[in-house]
């Protein structure tokens, strides 16, 4: 019935909407700016956070003319998987750039360095030519188009230029200004020629952004600025690092936390990044400035929006996004949650303030909606228009918000995915075949997992998630066979398992699990496992661990069925890897000791996809 009753509101508002045309002023049809920042953290910016240890006026006089989003999301936690996913309103999953592209292939599975206990998903390196882009949507409708800074979406042939942008200033294969002076002309940049020495990057993609604006003014226009800043690496001009070392010494002292095995900044200190932060500030106001001087500010479109959360797990970990969890790569709401500003002169109330969840895909259709272009279902598939929003509606139908994410970050972070239902976000993560759930409405930061004590609705989201995946061709990652390789060699030491002996224990309100097993003697170690839910039948296992013929077994009944042996193939301290590759479900077998705690792990595909379960018991006296 609640479901009923919010669609049948949303039908109204729609209709409402459409009474009252996107564009309301008569005349030419209006032009876009979209400004896209590099690892621009939510909190960064003062529209967002007042306290913000950064300087962003511009930005904040922009806030008050636009209508300001709290929970604008990247479609992904890096780079160019959200560029591509504004690009063709569609999932990183279905253009299938799914980790920011490296040039020399190094985070694909085939050139993988890092011993981690699974090979990261292949990902395409290029937005394909097939996609039509929203710049061709534009173009096709006779604006001229324009793009200035980070492109990162393919090498030569899949540049801007290539992609429907009639000028291309500074957009090529790389992901960092990594050239010349970096930051600082000469660029070495084919796309960006040189200027005076020590020119600042940032200015300079204003300076060409604010020419063409200015040159295009008497025709409509879709422009494109796309900051490298505030990516690595961390420089910024001496006036403001020395302005934010100053501020700092004011300050608060550095506090660090923990995520995982990264630190985590927890305080707005970084008088470099801070310098950078502002330079950006500073070269959005020269754009909007140049609007205001050529008499197009009540007829442009402007977005600004960031494509993944601040760095704070990294390279210097130059920010920090709390009160949100972790940053850039990481599937918490540090690196997802972006700073969201949309000005549609005419729709957009100034100064109002967005409380409903939004993701990247959905400007494609929105812009072509508030251009008056007709709409490209087939090639949006995964946007819908924010236009009623815009307008000042509080809700939108429901639909669940999903990321896909098979890869490890350089952050800290592993493979996972992730889906948003109203308050409810689940976190999946592949390699440790454990699941999060958080309320959002209470719990922004991500502090209180509620997967235990919700376990029909981990079931159901996870389910979604699952078919979502099925249905997009999602690819995931596969078992390392090089992580096993780096253990010592298995043999027959059965007495070097010898910690996995003693009666463990996980309890939730719904489901007590049980494994206990038997000090290895007489070349034999026995063991059970017992699954006893609340309300339902008992599950067992029965178990053992052998040698034979020179190697170790692991044989398992599960519930009395026929008998499976999975054969040691890796073992270190406290570590235990089995293998069967001829069996269905699963096919490797993975059990860890930390301290008092016993981890075991199943793996496989189920239907092409990579399927991990997860038990974690603490040890009984």
């Amino acid at each position: 019935m609640r479901f009923l009753l919010t669609s049948m509101l949303w039908s109204l508002l729609c209709v409402a909407a459409a009474a009252v045309p996107a564009r309301q002023n008569p005349g030419p049809p209006p032009n876009v700016v979209f400004i896209l920042v590099d690892d621009l953290g939510f909190m960064d910016v003062t529209p967002n956070n007042p306290e913000s240890f950064y300087d962003t006026p511009n930005i904040e006089k922009l806030a008050r003319s636009s209508m300001r989003f709290s929970q604008g999301y990247a479609a992904c936690p890096v780079c160019s998987p959200t560029r591509a996913s504004i690009f063709t309103g569609k999932y990183p999953v279905r253009t299938g750039i799914t980790d920011y592209i490296s040039p020399n292939r190094g985070n694909q599975p085939e050139k993988w360095q890092r011993k981690t206990s699974f090979l990261p998903a292949p990902y395409r390196d290029r937005m394909e030519h097939s996609e039509v882009t929203m710049a061709e949507a534009f173009k096709d409708a006779g604006y001229a188009t324009f793009f200035a800074g980070k492109w990162h979406l393919g090498p030569e042939g899949h540049w801007p230029e290539d992609q429907g942008f009639d000028v291309n200033r500074g957009g090529i294969t790389r992901g960092g200004p990594y050239g010349g002076k970096r930051y600082f002309s000469p660029y070495g940049n084919e796309r960006l020629a040189d200027g005076p020495d020590g020119e600042h990057l940032p200015d300079r993609l204003a300076s060409e952004t604010a020419a063409f604006i200015h040159a295009h003014k008497d025709r409509p226009f879709f422009a494109f600025l796309s900051f490298y800043s505030v990516h690595t690496p961390l420089m910024a001009r001496e006036d403001l690092k020395q302005k934010y070392q100053a501020k700092r010494a004011e300050g608060p002292p550095e506090a660090w936390g923990q995520e995982r095995e990264r630190r985590v900044r927890l305080v707005q200190n970084h008088a470099v990044y801070a310098g950078m932060v502002e330079a950006m500030d500073q070269a959005v106001g020269k754009v909007l400035d140049c609007l205001e001087e050529n008499g197009l500010s009540e007829r442009t479109i402007v977005v600004f929006f960031s494509d993944n959360g601040g760095l704070s797990t990294s390279e210097g970990s130059p920010t920090s996004n709390i009160p949100y969890r972790a940053g850039k790569g990481w599937l918490y709401e540090g690196g997802i949650r972006e700073p969201l500003l949309v000005r549609a002169p005419g729709v957009t109330e100034a100064g109002s303030l967005c409380t409903v969840p939004v993701i990247s895909t959905d400007f494609y259709p929105t812009l072509l909606e508030l251009a008056g272009l007709p709409a490209r279902p087939e090639q949006h598939l995964d946007g819908v228009s924010l236009t009623p929003l815009l307008h000042g509606a509080e809700v939108m139908p429901a639909r669940d918000l999903l990321w896909h994410y098979p890869h490890y970050g350089n952050q800290g972070a592993r493979p996972g995915a992730a889906l948003r239902d109203g308050p409810w976000k689940l976190i999946e993560w592949y390699g440790e075949g454990s699941a999060e759930l958080f309320r959002l409405d209470v719990d922004p930061g991500e502090h209180y997992d509620l997967a235990d004590k919700e376990p029909e609705r981990v079931a159901a989201m996870h389910q979604r998630l699952r078919a979502w995946q099925k249905e997009t061709g999602a690819l995931f990652p596969t078992p390392n066979p090089a992580a096993a390789a780096a253990l010592h060699p298995a043999g027959a030491a059965l007495a070097g398992l010898g910690w996995m002996a003693g009666h463990w224990v996980h309890q939730t309100p719904a489901l007590l699990q049980e494994e206990a097993w038997l000090a290895p003697v007489g070349g034999h170690m026995l063991g059970v496992h017992r699954d006893r839910p609340k309300g339902g039948n008992t599950a067992f296992e029965f178990l053992q661990l052998f040698e034979n013929a020179g190697e170790v077994i692991y044989r398992a009944w599960p519930s009395a069925k026929t008998a499976v042996d999975f054969r040691l193939i890796g073992l270190e301290q406290n570590r235990a890897v089995f293998e069967n590759l001829e069996h269905d479900y699963p096919t490797r077998i993975e059990y860890r000791r930390a301290g008092d705690q016993l981890i075991a792990e199943i793996s496989g595909e189920i239907d092409g996809a990579l399927e991990v379960r997860r038990w974690t018991w603490k040890l009984q006296p």
